[in-house]
Parts: C-alpha cells; structure tokens; sequence
C-alpha cells in the first residue's frame, strides 16, 4: 500500500511539472502511447485492482476504450488510484488525461474547477445501508441514526438535507475514505452507510457478513455519475465524449464485441459507417477510421460492459433500470455517430 501511495504521488507530482493544464492532451496521449487514468482507490464494479495489481470495471473499461479508440489498444493504459480528494487537483494539474471515477456531475464542478464532464456514463442516486437487525425498513425511520458518510462528496450535503427536509436528526461521521467509512460501519461505529447506491453494493462485499446488511428502497438524489477532462482542451474533450457515444450507439445498432469484425461487411449502411468500413468518422475527431471497430471489438459495447462488471453477471447484479438505452425504457441516448 506505501509502494502505491508513493508511486501515486510521484506520477501525479511528475506529470503536474510536465504537462501544462492547457495542453493538448491528445498529442501528449500520443507520443507517450499510453493513457493515465485516474479511477477509485477501489471500488468492486467500478475499478478495483485484483490481488495481481491487475484492474477491472466499469470505469476501468471506459479508459481501456478511450485506450483504444486513440492508440488502437486498450491495454495501453497506466490506472492511478485517487482519493476523493485528490481526483480534481490530479486531473487539473495533468497527472491525469481522464477522470473515470464515479464523480457525479454538478453545476459547480463543472464550472468553477477547470473540469469538464464528457456525458452521464451511469445515472444513480444516493442510498443508505443499515444492518438487517436494526429493523428498519424505510430511511424515514432514522430519526436520531449515526450516518457515516465520505469527505469531500457530493453526499455530505445531500444527506444534510433530507433529514432536514424531513425534520429528522442525526449525529454525522464524516471519514476521508471508502475503506475507512467499511471498518466504522462493520465495527458499528455508525448505523447508517450513505453514498451513491451502485456504490453502496459495491462496498457491500467488503462487509464481514454481507448479508446481515441491507440498502433501504429510499433514493434521495440524482447522481449522473461521468468521465471528466480539462477545460480548454476541445479536442480531446471530442474524443472522449465520442467514446462514450459510441459504445452506447454499438449497443443500438447491435455491434458487439463478438460480431464487431462481422460487422465490417455488413449490409446495413449504419453498421458499416459506424464501423469505419465506409466513410471516415475518425478523421473529424483526428483518429483512424476505424476508431470504433478498434473500441468495440476489443473492449464491447455499453451493455457488455454494464453487464460483466455491474449485471446480473457480476457479483452485484444491478439491473440496468433507467441505465438502459432509450429504446429499452432507460435514459441512455447516444447523438448519431456520423
């Protein structure tokens, strides 16, 4: 762990002396041939490291897509895990080219902090987790309930005002970290875990009983959660929005990682255009043009990622609820990639 907290803050040291705020990151992604990525510390679903230092996860699999579509390779790929309050100094000051780390897109983050966010990668809302043997089956029965929550989130606030909303009281525990919020709660120094609920499932796992644990029905915010780069740089902003549109757009069209090589000759125009098989979409975005025949055929589209690392074939099993497409009942839409 001391290994990874120094090699963390010599990358982010390194790159804030080298790469000017204004820069223009694509080239520098380019002639460095590798993307620095800044994800969470570890959270299960979203990026996590296994116990060969190997990561994975949904947000994990957006940088290796945003790897490819650049480089053609989506294990060229440095992943730095960062705090949450860390994430928007390292990204400001260049030790990132992206942010993927479940951070929930506001007004004034996307204003006032030299950020941008690329698009809404996963729409949640903030829960709360208490112990099954408490017996309390609605949050509007906390009244009086110790709540831990994580410094420097979006979720301090947001609890804050739903007890206040519903004249409730309640004794605060504000810890700087996931994992530190994990041992005040298993070791019952709060009654109440509140974060991002897809979260809340995630950190579940790391309980010493899991199942004597339950996240209430109650969703009391909307966290559109994304990928974030620096202001002032339009041309990698593009890139990046662009590869989140077109993993939800091969999801539309029906281009998986599967049948992506198949999709080359196929005699739908739109798969072919969308493919790089015809036209050259890539070169309005300054990438080849099969830049997303390169994401989707190595990494998968929305929905194989959402399924493997947060679905019913992950260990969370998270139903794809208002993270569906639009033509599926959910608030995924993608512009038309042509």
């Amino acid at each position: 762990m001391m290994r990874t907290i120094f090699a963390t803050a010599l990358l982010l040291g390194s790159a804030a002396m080298t790469i000017p705020a204004a820069a223009d990151t694509f080239d520098i992604v380019k002639q460095r041939d590798k993307l620095t990525c800044g994800v969470s510390q570890g959270v299960a679903g979203f990026s996590a490291p296994d116990d060969a230092g190997k990561w994975s996860g949904f947000d994990i699999d957006f940088c290796r897509a945003v790897a490819a579509a650049v480089l053609g390779d989506p294990e060229k790929v440095s992943y730095v895990p960062l705090s949450t309050k860390e994430r928007f100094t390292a990204l400001q000051s260049g030790g990132v080219d992206v942010l993927s780390r479940q951070t929930t897109w506001t007004l004034s983050r996307d204003s006032s902090l030299g950020i941008r966010f690329v698009g809404t990668a996963y729409y949640d809302g903030q829960g709360f987790m208490i112990r099954k043997a408490l017996g309390v089956d609605s949050a509007l029965k906390l009244d009086g309930a110790t709540v831990c929550t994580e410094q420097g989130t979006t979720t301090e606030q947001n609890v804050a005002d739903y007890f206040s909303a519903h004249k409730m009281k309640y004794e605060p525990v504000v810890i700087d970290s996931a994992d530190g919020i994990i041992k005040a709660f298993d070791t019952g120094r709060c009654d109440v875990y509140t974060t991002d609920a897809s979260a809340l499932y995630a950190q579940r796992l790391k309980l010493t009983d899991p199942s004597a644990y339950v996240v209430l029905p109650e969703i009391i915010s909307k966290e559109p959660l994304g990928p974030a780069v620096r202001q002032g740089d339009d041309k990698w902003f593009n890139i990046v929005r662009w590869t989140l549109f077109a993993l939800l757009e091969a999801e539309e069209l029906g281009i998986t990682k599967d049948n992506a090589e198949a999709g080359l000759s196929s005699e739908n125009p739109a798969i072919k255009r969308f493919l790089g098989a015809e036209g050259d979409s890539g070169q309005q975005l300054g990438l080849d043009p099969r830049w997303s025949y390169n994401i989707i055929s190595k990494v998968g589209n929305f929905g194989e990622i959402f399924e493997r690392n947060l679905g019913q074939s992950s260990e969370l099993k998270i139903d794809r609820g208002i993270n569906a497409l639009w033509n599926a009942g959910g608030l995924m839409y993608a512009p038309p990639v042509r």
